[in-house]
């Protein structure tokens, strides 16, 4: 490992001392390092500073630090590319950033030894008939929703051409398996192992008691077609880049080329991770 770069939700409490541990250990091990011009901002080394969209081409190793809001962010940016990145958690559940700000060192080191594993995570693609936008990536979600106004929207979803349902409802999440524990989960879409590739369609407030969230192989091409009488709806990707739609729209969600690359260690299993962020099968507790 020869360099690094590092990507920090500056809003964070502990970024900057956690940032300059990083740097400390990095000038300890003679290992380049490149920032995001806001963290050269905080903790100084400007002649480091890179832009966001180009660290990847200066760093072999992506050093993520904030919560699972940062690290889709770090992902879309290393988009296919294909450097690993390293998820450090200052907050939050953190289900993509297992790891913990006071093992940062520790961390680093085994980094540097090569004692972890690449866990590869499926993308989904979206793409909007008629709009010749690119790079439109999620690695947890992508959802179509009615925006501003509170009425509903109606979502017409085809597998592969062939007619699945029709929605009347807030909106439709289709998730990876990464993101079943994100958007999707919320609108009780199942909880799946991120070693299995599907993707899973959960309506959002359907108006409707016939229709439950559905999982498709990770193969499937899906087609949803949307028509909104206020002519208004949304696309979001990741919760963090939207699009407006007009009415009606018809948008393709299918796997993406490319994968993003997790770095991950073998003493945690994704079940632990359930049991310990969501107290996953804890007995309720009694009153007093």
């Amino acid at each position: 490992m020869k360099s690094i770069g590092i990507v920090a939700n500056v809003k964070k409490p502990k970024v900057k001392s956690t940032v300059n541990r990083i740097i400390r250990w990095a000038q300890k091990n003679k290992i380049d390092f490149y920032l995001i011009p806001e963290l050269s901002k905080l903790v100084g080394h400007k002649e480091k500073a890179v832009p966001i969209e180009k660290l990847p081409d200066y760093s072999q190793i992506i050093v993520s630090l904030g919560g699972d809001g940062t690290m889709l962010a770090s992902a879309r940016v290393v988009g296919s590319k294909g450097n690993p990145i390293l998820g450090i958690n200052l907050g939050g559940i953190g289900f993509l950033t297992e790891i913990t700000s006071d093992k940062i060192e520790k961390t680093l080191d085994q980094v540097k030894k090569k004692e972890y594993v690449i866990d590869k995570r499926m993308c989904l693609q979206a793409e909007i008939h008629g709009l010749k936008q690119k790079n439109l990536f999620a690695l947890n979600d992508i959802v179509i929703d009615k925006g501003n106004v509170a009425r509903l929207i109606h979502l017409h979803l085809y597998d592969n051409k062939e007619f699945v349902c029709s929605y009347s409802a807030d909106g439709l999440i289709l998730a990876t398996t990464t993101g079943s524990t994100a958007y999707s989960m919320a609108a009780n879409g199942p909880i799946i192992n991120p070693r299995i590739n599907a993707i899973i369609a959960s309506p959002i407030c359907p108006f409707t008691l016939a229709l439950r969230p559905m999982v498709f192989s990770g193969n499937d091409f899906l087609k949803i077609v949307v028509e909104s009488e206020h002519n208004e709806a949304m696309l979001t990707l990741d919760g963090q880049v939207s699009l407006k739609l007009n009415s009606p729209s018809t948008i393709f969600v299918h796997k993406a080329k490319h994968r993003i690359n997790l770095i991950k260690f073998q003493n945690r299993s994704f079940y632990e991770v359930l049991r310990t962020k969501l107290h996953w099968g804890a007995r309720p507790k009694m009153g007093k």
